[in-house]
C-alpha cells in the first residue's frame, strides 16, 4: 500500500504496527492528564499517514531516558525518551528498589528548581519513597542544586534528588542523584538503579502515597548559607562592588543572602533576571558561557562600573566572573572579559594554595581541564589528581582540598558539598578580587603572574551538535580508526584511546591526543547534551614580564592552528 509517498513493505507495517501499539500502551499507562493527550495526538497523526509525526514518535520510542551524567536529563514530553511524570516516577520507584538493598527505610531528600514540572516530579519520587515505607522531605521551595547536596549530609539521608537540567535548554528537565555520602552516584550505583527501573512493568503497578512526607524549613536553607559564608575569612576586605545574575533561575535569593550574610556590600541585581522563570525570556540559552548569555549583566555593569560582575546558572551550581578589561598600563578600557572556566579555577586554586592546604589534602581537576593547576600544585607541594570529567568523579577524590572542571563548576568547600557551587564560589572569588583590590591589583594581575611562572596555558573548546547521536558514534569511529599522525604540522606524540582506561583513569569514551609541544587535545561525548566536544590547550613558556604579551599572542596563534585541523578532523 502507498504510505508518506512511497512504497510500504510488509516489514515496515509490522514496524510501524508495533511502534504504535508500544505507544498506545505507554498512553493508556501515562498519570499525566497533558502527556497522555499529547501522545494519542501523535499517534493519531501517525495512523493518519503523517510522515513528521511517525518521526517524531519513532524518536520518542527510541528508547528509555537513560542514567547518565548522574542521573537523567532530556525533552519534556510524553514517551520513554522524553522527561515526564511516568519516566519520573519509574526512576523513583528504581532508585527506591535500590536503596532497599542497603536500607529497608530509606530516606530521600529531594529539591527542585523552577524549570516545567520540577516541583510535579518532586512530589511524585517523594509519593513513591514513601508508599515504598521510605522517609521523603522535599526542601521548602524552589532552590539551588548546591542546597540539596548540602542538605544529603547534613540530614543524614541515605539518597538525594535535585530535579533540574542546570543549563540546559527550556524545554529540558533532569532527575539528579545524590547518595548519602553527598556525591552524585557513579558506577556501580547508576547501573544498579537502571536495573532496578527495567524491573517496573506500569507505572500503574507503582504505589504512590498521597501524603506522608515532610516539607524541610527555612532552618536547612539557614544552615546552609550559615556554612558557606564561612568560606571566607572573617577579616579579608570586602569593599566591592558586584553586579549579580542568576539567569531567570533559583540563585538570586539565595546568593543575595550569603553575600549579605558574609558581609559584602549588596549585590547590584540585574532585575529583568532575578526572578524565576522556566522560559529564561532574556536569554536564547541560559548557560553563562554561551555568547549574550551575559549581555543584559555587562550591559548594567557598563552603566554601573562596579569591581565584578557574577553569574550563575539557572539552578546555581556553576559560577561564571567577568572583570574590567585593562590597557597595557593596567587602566579600565570600559570593556569587559569573561574569564575562561579554567581562568577562574586556577584563581581560584590560587587563593586557597595562598590560605594554605591542610597535609595530606589535594587539589584536582577533570582531564579536559588546564593542566595549570596541576603546575601551580608542583610548585607549591601540594599533591593534585586528574579525574574524569564531571564532578561525580572530582567529588570524590580522597581528601579533597579544591576541585573544579573548565566548565565553570567549582568545589571550594567539599567538606560541606561534595559537588560543584556556584554560591561558594562566588563568596570566594569576591574575597580574592576584594584583597586584590585593597593592594591596588586585580585578579588579571594574578593571571599574569601564573602564566609569567609557569607558562601561557591557553584553552579552548567547541562542539559538534547533532541532531541524530548516531552521528557522535560515526565521528568517534572515524577517529579511533584514522587516529592523526600531525595537528597544525606538529608530530602526534601520544595518541590514547581513553575507552581502555589509563594506570590512573577508568575507561571512559574519549580520544586524547598529546603533540611533539605539549598541546593537548581531547575529543569526547558530551554526557548531557546530543553534541560532540573537543578541548584543547597549548602551554607557551614566557621568557619574562616583557614577553608575556608575545608569549600570549603566540599561544593564541599555535592554539588557533589546533583548532582549525580539529575542526577539520571532526567535520560531519
Amino acid at each position: 500500500m502507498a504510505y508518506m509517498g512511497r512504497h510500504t513493505t510488509t516489514a515496515d507495517d509490522g514496524i510501524r504496527s508495533d511502534l504504535l501499539a508500544a505507544a498506545t500502551a505507554w498512553a493508556q499507562d501515562d498519570p499525566d492528564d497533558a502527556t497522555r493527550a499529547e501522545l494519542e495526538a501523535v499517534i493519531a497523526k501517525v495512523e493518519a499517514g503523517d510522515a513528521e509525526a511517525e518521526t517524531d514518535l519513532k524518536d520518542r520510542f527510541a528508547g528509555i531516558l537513560e542514567f547518565g551524567t548522574a542521573g537523567l536529563r532530556g525533552r519534556l514530553g510524553a514517551g520513554p525518551n522524553r522527561m515526564n511524570r511516568a519516566v519520573v516516577l519509574r526512576a523513583a520507584a528504581g532508585l527506591t528498589a535500590y536503596l532497599q538493598q542497603k536500607v529497608a527505610a530509606p530516606f530521600v531528600v529531594i529539591g527542585y528548581d523552577a524549570r516545567h514540572n520540577s516541583d510535579v516530579f518532586a512530589r511524585d519520587t517523594a509519593a513513591v519513597v514513601v508508599a515504598a515505607g521510605g522517609r521523603a522531605a522535599l526542601l521548602p521551595r524552589t532552590l539551588p542544586t548546591p542546597v540539596l547536596a548540602y542538605a544529603v549530609r547534613h540530614l543524614g539521608a541515605d539518597a538525594g534528588v535535585m530535579v533540574t537540567a542546570s543549563h540546559n535548554p527550556p524545554q529540558d528537565n533532569g532527575y539528579k542523584v545524590y547518595l548519602g555520602d553527598g556525591s552524585q552516584i557513579v558506577p556501580p550505583a547508576d547501573a544498579g538503579i537502571a536495573d532496578e527501573i527495567a524491573k517496573v512493568a506500569r507505572v500503574a503497578d507503582i504505589a504512590r502515597a498521597a501524603d506522608g512526607w515532610e516539607t524541610l524549613g527555612d532552618d536547612l536553607v539557614a544552615a546552609y548559607l550559615t556554612a558557606v559564608a564561612g568560606v571566607v575569612a572573617a577579616d579579608s576586605p570586602r569593599d566591592l562592588t558586584i553586579v549579580h545574575t542568576s539567569l531567570h533561575g533559583v540563585g538570586d535569593e539565595v546568593v543575595g543572602r550569603a553575600f549579605a550574610l558574609a558581609g559584602f556590600p549588596e549585590l547590584v541585581t540585574v532585575a529583568s533576571q532575578a526572578e524565576p522563570d522556566p522560559d529564561f525570556p532574556t536569554v536564547s540559552f541560559p548557560n553563562p558561557e554561551e555568547d549574550g548569555a551575559l549581555d543584559a549583566a555587562i550591559a548594567l555593569a557598563t552603566e554601573v562600573g562596579p569591581d565584578l560582575v557574577i553569574a550563575n546558572d539557572p539552578d546555581a551550581d556553576r559560577c561564571a566572573v567577568a572583570v574590567p578589561a585593562l590597557d597595557a598600563d593596567g587602566v579600565r578600557t570600559g570593556d569587559w572579559r569573561l574569564l575562561r572556566g579554567d581562568e577562574l579555577g586556577v584563581l581560584l586554586g590560587s587563593h586557597l594554595l595562598m590560605r594554605g592546604v591542610p597535609d595530606g589534602h589535594r587539589m584536582a581537576n577533570s582531564i579536559v581541564s588546564s593542566r595549570l593547576l596541576a603546575a601551580m600544585c608542583r610548585q607549591a607541594g601540594v599533591d593534585h589528581e586528574e579525574t574524569l570529567t564531571g564532578f561525580k568523579w572530582i567529588s570524590r577524590v580522597p581528601d579533597l582540598h579544591f576541585g573544579y572542571e573548565e566548565a565553570l563548576g567549582y568545589c571550594v568547600a567539599p567538606d560541606l558539598v561534595r559537588d560543584k557551587d556556584g554560591v561558594s564560589a562566588a563568596l570566594l572569588i569576591a574575597e580574592l578580587a576584594a584583597i586584590m583590590k585593597s593592594e591596588g591589583s586585580s585578579l588579571l594581575a594574578v593571571l599574569d603572574d601564573l602564566h609569567e611562572q609557569l607558562g601561557v596555558h591557553a584553552t579552548d573548546s567547541f562542539s559538534i551538535r547533532v541532531a541524530d547521536l548516531a552521528d557522535i558514534a560515526t565521528l568517534m569511529e572515524r577517529l579511533r580508526a584514522n587516529a592523526p599522525t600531525q595537528i597544525a604540522s606538529v608530530p602526534v606524540t601520544s595518541a590514547e584511546d581513553l575507552a581502555n582506561g589509563t594506570e590512573t583513569l577508568p575507561p571512559t569514551d574519549g580520544l586524547r591526543y598529546v603533540l611533539d609541544d605539549d598541546s593537548r587535545i581531547i575529543v569526547r561525548p558530551s554526557g548531557t547534551e546530543p553534541k560532540l566536544k573537543v578541548y584543547l590547550e597549548v602551554i607557551e613558556p614566557v621568557a619574562g614580564r616583557e614577553d608575556l604579551a608575545d608569549a600570549r599572542a603566540r599561544a593564541a596563534e599555535r592554539l588557533a592552528g589546533v583548532r582549525a585541523d580539529m575542526e577539520r578532523l571532526t567535520a560531519l
